[in-house]
């Protein structure tokens, strides 16, 4: 089963945390996550979430410290999900490649029903109780 290394910038504003929405045309549709994708073949993690947040939300974020991993398997293959503490640099974020995007406090994530990777992932980094997830 192949493996594919995904990384998601954590930015937290005043309380809140970025997340996105899935198209709907997406695998795992309509399902919210942090910002983040697919690391390219020969790209650092810190090069592919500039990529991607810029790719999602045009918007520069600057990558800090990884914060979590997950490894997750899904019916056919593995996510391997790297969390990284970003910076959002300027303030203008417009949904270009996601269906749209919210600040969210973190004691309102459990009303959104997040990708099963970042569900593991966030509960493990804000030390939420998974089953309060569901």
């Amino acid at each position: 089963m192949p493996t594919i290394r995904i990384v998601a910038a954590v930015i937290e504003r005043d309380g809140q945390y970025l997340i996105t929405q899935r198209r709907e045309n997406a695998s795992l549709p309509l399902l919210w996550e942090f910002p983040g994708g697919k690391v390219e073949e020969g790209e650092t993690d810190q090069d592919a979430l500039e990529r991607e947040v810029h790719h999602r939300l045009g918007a520069h974020v600057r990558a800090g410290k990884m914060m979590s991993f997950v490894s997750h398997p899904y019916e056919h293959y593995t996510v391997d999900l790297f969390l990284y503490e970003c910076t959002l640099l300027g303030e203008t974020l417009e949904a270009r490649a996601v269906k749209g995007f919210r600040w969210v406090p973190s004691t309102e994530l459990e009303d959104y029903e997040f990708t099963p990777a970042d569900e593991s992932s966030m509960t493990k980094l804000l030390g939420l109780d998974p089953a309060s997830l569901r």
